[in-house]
């Protein structure tokens, strides 16, 4: 039986998620359904606002943003497929709906010689590896770590002192009946760097009828998901 990348990396531990935390996970490819979530950010964005201007560069990535907010509405689409490269991959593409911009920040997850590989952005010109893990209150962890910088012909390594780290608390709120998530990102020089946190619905939803994803072909994506360059290196 076809398998979602998170649950084909955890294993056995995969089943100690609480249930809402694996049904949001269990998306496979060739499924002929995508998640749909819907819901609001206590708090999005970079707190420190010397440094907003700078995350603007990265904004047209579809990456970071330079806004910050509160009670920001967002909706997360998720997309399980396989890459052009024969990979297992999750592309998640999040809309945020801040007063005066809406930004989307997208990337793809893939399995690359057993380890979890996050790519950044509509160029992929980020990617990092991530650690995944279930908390002993059951909620799944995922921390990056080693993150690489992409041009056309160079690969770039982030030595320690300048590479963010991302830490991501994700779980089900039985008494709010929603899905929580809780990213940080941390810069060992400069501090918190990006925050996003808050509650949503969220849904599996059959494709369309003429996209090739609704019948069963697990290499496509619906045209509004797929990054505008796929990277191969790792």
């Amino acid at each position: 039986m076809s398998q979602g990348i998170y649950a084909q990396l955890l294993g056995e531990d995969f089943a100690r998620l609480q249930p809402e935390v694996q049904e949001y996970f269990s998306l496979a490819p060739g499924s002929g359904y995508y998640g749909l979530g819907t819901g609001v950010f206590d708090v999005a964005g970079c707190p420190q606002a010397w440094l907003r201007p700078f995350l603007r560069l990265s904004a047209s990535e579809q990456a970071f943003f330079p806004e910050y907010g509160e009670q920001v509405p967002f909706q997360i689409e998720n997309h399980s497929h396989i890459d052009p490269f024969g990979r297992p991959s999750l592309t998640a593409r999040r809309t945020l709906s801040f007063p005066a911009q809406q930004r989307v920040f997208e990337d793809t997850s893939s399995i690359v010689d057993g380890r979890l590989i996050d790519y950044v952005g509509k160029h992929h010109r980020l990617a990092t590896e991530l650690s995944l893990s279930v908390a002993a209150d059951r909620k799944l962890r995922a921390v990056s770590h080693t993150s690489r910088l992409f041009t056309r012909q160079l690969k770039l390594r982030l030595p320690a002192a300048l590479d963010a780290k991302a830490y991501t608390l994700q779980w089900w709120d039985a008494e709010a009946g929603k899905h929580r998530i809780q990213v940080k990102v941390i810069h060992p020089q400069i501090g918190l760097i990006l925050v996003y946190a808050g509650g949503f619905d969220y849904q599996l939803k059959p494709y369309p009828a003429h996209e090739a994803a609704a019948h069963g072909v697990p290499s496509r994506l619906p045209h509004s998901a797929q990054p505008q360059r796929w990277e191969t290196r790792s």
